[in-house]
């Protein structure tokens, strides 16, 4: 298939998807019961989620499992989107200070008539997650730049905007509504009109990183699919249960990786493994019997 994003070449998209995947790294482990309860996890939402949801064992801990390892994704994606304008004609990323800076000498029309050289770039992955404090700290360092420099513009960027747009930022610096026609609030999809002068660049992209991403993923021998095994521990963990049903059984499994030193939840347990009731012990005792140690 040729090669349709001319503001990037197919090598440098194939590196910068391959920069991303690896930045995945220990997300790619596999889970074992031991690694998915390292932040104590909620059983009663557990149970909740289950029951209300019809889901079965199985779909709620991989649910589980795909939150706790999407937690941690989001920052891999935001290195996606920002990072991958370093190979942009007059962008640069910088360590610190701004996320994106791109110049043209040649001018850059901004929707009010202005032109300017240099744009400022703060970029955010969603549009809900910035607080008002964070916000109004944003805006104050634009006016700033827009101080220091009058032949500039600063962009908030958003992956994920509610609607395309480049209009004007207003937010609340000090209980005040504020705005500049050259502090602006950009989605991505304008973003990459304005830096490559192409209106369908972002969607280009779009269309053209699944297969590259699938390219990248079949050449990387390090890039495994991960073989979960919270759910057969958990079941082993169950069979102190026997006499419970099926369900129920599963049910006091999971209690345990919260509530194994609570009164009551740790009496069969206890019995089962034998020792002490201590915190760290008895979840020691689980986890090796769940492996069949």
């Amino acid at each position: 298939m040729a090669w349709d994003l001319r503001f990037i070449s197919e090598e440098n998209f194939k590196n910068h998807v391959r920069a991303t995947i690896m930045k995945y790294g220990e997300k790619l482990e596999s889970y074992d019961l031991k690694r998915f309860n390292s932040n104590l996890i909620d059983p009663v939402k557990l149970i909740f989620d289950k029951s209300v949801y019809h889901t079965s064992w199985e779909e709620i801990v991989n649910n589980e499992i795909f939150r706790q390892r999407d937690k941690s994704n989001n920052n891999d994606i935001g290195y996606f989107h920002q990072n991958i304008f370093s190979y942009f004609k007059g962008c640069e990323v910088p360590q610190a200070g701004w996320d994106v800076i791109y110049k043209n000498p040649d001018g850059i029309q901004m929707p009010d008539g202005d032109i300017v050289h240099t744009l400022y770039v703060e970029m955010k992955n969603k549009h809900n997650t910035m607080n008002s404090a964070s916000s109004a700290k944003t805006y104050i360092k634009m006016q700033g730049q827009i101080l220091e420099d009058d032949d500039c513009a600063c962009l908030l960027v958003e992956a994920i905007a509610k609607r395309s747009q480049n209009v004007k930022w207003t937010t609340k610096v000090d209980g005040k509504n504020v705005q500049h026609r050259l502090i602006r609030r950009v989605s991505m999809d304008q973003f990459y009109a304005i830096l490559t002068g192409e209106e369908n660049a972002f969607y280009k992209m779009c269309m053209a990183l699944p297969r590259v991403i699938n390219s990248v993923v079949n050449e990387e021998e390090s890039v495994s699919v991960p073989c979960d095994t919270v759910v057969d521990e958990l079941q082993k963990v169950a069979e102190v249960y026997a006499e419970q049903s099926e369900d129920l059984a599963m049910a006091m499994a999971v209690y345990m990786l919260g509530f194994n030193t609570y009164m009551g939840f740790g009496n069969k347990m206890e019995q089962q493994l034998g020792g002490g009731n201590g915190n760290d012990g008895m979840l020691k005792r689980i986890y090796e019997y769940a492996k069949g140690m």
